[in-house]
């Protein structure tokens, strides 16, 4: 294939903020008197908002108003908001300049795609909101991670074809996206859980656009 453009996700691609959702919805659960734990919020990868409190609600059984889901919701983020406020440059993974700038020199478009809505606060708060072509997030789209909406809204925001894009994720929601846009997925972390991805890497520093060129 021909690569115009890759599209990353950004919890665990680029960055890591598992560890702050994974301090807010532990937060949120304890208030409503249902255990989390860091393997529960393993199973939140990729997942948006709703889907992740209603996944924490059913352990204990529980449904709640749409007004309530509203209300904890709001509670979470505002949590989460208030830890990565402290996040800078620092924060993004080793690997990450050195491939952005490579695609760069090469032509090749960089997007983003992510099931956060607080995307665009955390590649600002990186230093690297400036270096991505298009960005969308779980704020422009219907249909959340697997379904592939917002990976075909970056591919058009960038104006390349799916089949020219290449998808770097690092959960199965993710990868699934990428498989049903129509791209070639890339995916970081087990090789035995991203079984679906084209390729897996331990980390993005592992990541070289020489890979990139032979898909």
């Amino acid at each position: 294939m021909t690569v115009k453009a890759v599209i990353f996700d950004l919890d665990g691609v680029l960055t890591d903020t598992a560890h702050y959702h994974f301090q807010a919805w532990q937060a949120l659960a304890h208030e409503l008197g249902i255990g989390f734990t860091e393997q529960d919020n393993e199973q939140l990868k990729g997942v948006d908002r709703l889907g992740s409190l209603r996944w924490i609600l059913q352990k204990a059984n529980r449904q709640l108003s749409a007004a309530e889901e509203a209300r904890l919701m709001q509670q979470k983020n505002q949590h989460y908001l208030e830890l990565i406020a402290h996040m800078s440059p620092a924060d993004l993974f080793a690997g990450v300049q050195p491939l952005f700038a490579e695609l760069r020199q090469n032509g090749i478009k960089i997007g983003l795609a992510s099931a956060s809505k607080n995307a665009a606060m955390v590649v600002e708060r990186l230093g690297i909101a400036s270096q991505f072509d298009y960005i969308a997030d779980a704020n422009d789209v219907v249909n959340s991670k697997p379904d592939p909406e917002v990976f075909l809204l970056a591919a058009k925001g960038l104006g390349v074809a799916p089949e020219h894009c290449i998808g770097v994720e690092d959960a199965v929601a993710g990868i699934k996206s990428i498989n049903r846009a129509g791209m070639q997925a890339i995916g970081i972390g087990e090789p035995k859980v991203l079984n679906n991805a084209l390729k897996v890497y331990p980390t993005i520093q592992a990541l070289k656009l020489t890979d990139l060129m032979k898909l």
